[in-house]
């Protein structure tokens, strides 16, 4: 079949046949809820994969499309090998990346595209990773500097979903300075402005959580809060429901949880005309969290139900981007932290259980906290051997994750733990622990 001058992806472009970009994007969205998958796939999505932009989906997408098309492998469908490609941003030189030094290739990469910040439109498009041939003559910032940055925040994603925070956030927070000189620059037409607006503010609340889950809660505070200003500037509900999300996320961590019940519930108010059921719930969780902080059994537990069934209502094409780790496995896992924090240790570690089984091996970082939740709610709940059990497990991924916020809750769990020295499995865990590398 003939294909159009400059496709990169030609087998890709041949599976959409006569479709158009838009119909085949539908297409991909049903398959995708099909199959319990979260998907933005649009238009814009395919003409980037025909174009070679993408070269390799991330996980989610890949299920997709193998479910789509059965029998066929990512290469057959026209991508590369992921290990080739991950942390490699299109047309990047060099051999291939070896899987056992694929995390130093993803953050080497993150420094490149990061290597300076100026106050220039010109220089925070070099800072975006677009080179300096590809830096605008003409007035306008354009397609180039904002497809930059809202790159920025996929990848910046793909690796906190990988690997964890820890070593990233420094990094990831020069692209978000850069971002936010093309738009002090002034100089993007309006439908260039809106989608700059919109992906600096994703990208603001992308870098907060690099430093809420780092443990910098006040960097992370800052970072809300200016994507809450910018969601504000443009009048964005849905980048106004994810600041408020985060910012509730963020307080009940601090030990603020009224704040978290405020935050919540502003951000519900954002969400309640964007047609999305699952962003509501996930809100709604966060509220939650907020009760069970206060300590309000009664209100966490109304509030539990009320997200659950807003949760069950199901996927809908108005779900936002950012929102593809919402699947059920988070969802009990947000709800063994509400009955963890109202000190019903059996019934999280129950939910906290649930997650682990349901979560995707592929997301290290999520199944390691999933499961150092539940070594903790094990030993609170008077169970050491089996949180230790589940705290080996924790240890196993620590080679693949760097997360400040994982390694603190394990050395929670070992020093609960270490009254409880003849249980079975607790010395072996112990010992362990303490020769594991932190980070610093």
């Amino acid at each position: 079949m003939a294909t159009s001058r400059g496709v990169r992806n030609p087998a890709f472009r041949q599976l959409r046949g006569q479709r158009s970009p838009g119909e085949f994007a539908a297409a991909i969205r049903r398959a995708a809820r099909e199959i319990g998958e979260q998907v933005a796939c649009d238009a814009r999505y395919i003409g980037r994969v025909e174009a070679g932009e993408i070269r390799c989906p991330n996980y989610a997408y890949e299920r997709v499309f193998l479910y789509m098309f059965p029998g066929s492998t990512l290469k057959d469908l026209g991508f590369a090998d992921r290990e080739t490609v991950r942390g490699r941003g299109p047309g990047a030189a060099g051999p291939p990346a070896q899987p056992h030094t694929s995390q130093n290739n993803e953050e080497s990469d993150v420094l490149r595209r990061a290597f300076m910040a100026g106050g220039s439109a010109a220089m925070a498009a070099v800072s975006l990773g677009l080179g300096p041939a590809s830096v605008p003559s003409q007035r306008h910032v354009g397609e180039a500097e904002v497809s930059a940055v809202e790159a920025a925040v996929r990848q910046i994603r793909l690796l906190d979903d990988r690997h964890g925070a820890a070593g990233l956030y420094q990094r990831a927070a020069q692209p978000l300075e850069a971002a936010y000189a093309l738009l002090d620059a002034g100089t993007a037409r309006r439908a260039a402005a809106d989608r700059l607006h919109a992906s600096a503010g994703e990208l603001a609340i992308s870098v907060g959580w690099l430093a809420h889950d780092s443990g910098r809660f006040d960097d992370a505070r800052s970072h809300y809060a200016e994507a809450l200003a910018t969601s504000r500037v443009s009048g964005d509900p849905a980048l106004e429901a994810h600041a408020f999300c985060n910012t509730a996320f963020l307080a009940r961590d601090a030990g603020r949880p009224r704040e978290a019940v405020r935050a919540a519930q502003a951000g519900e108010r954002a969400a309640r005309h964007l047609a999305s059921p699952r962003l509501l719930s996930l809100l709604t969780l966060r509220e939650a969290g907020g009760w069970a902080g206060l300590g309000d059994r009664a209100a966490c537990s109304t509030t539990l139900v009320r997200a659950k069934s807003l949760f069950a209502q199901g996927a809908s094409e108005a779900d936002p981007e950012w929102m593809s780790f919402f699947v059920e496995a988070e969802l009990e896992m947000l709800e063994a932290q509400c009955w963890s924090a109202l000190s019903d240790w059996p019934r999280a570690a129950q939910h906290a259980q649930r997650a682990a089984e349901l979560q995707d091996p592929h997301f290290a970082r999520n199944l390691a906290l999933y499961r150092a939740q539940l070594a903790d709610d094990l030993v609170r709940a008077g169970a050491p051997d089996r949180a230790a059990a589940a705290g080996h497990q924790v240890l196993d991924l620590l080679d693949q994750v760097q997360s400040s916020r994982i390694q603190a809750m394990l050395a929670g769990t070992a020093r609960r733990l270490l009254p409880e020295r003849r249980a079975a499995g607790v010395p072996d865990f112990l010992e362990r622990h303490a020769s594991t590398p932190r980070l610093v």
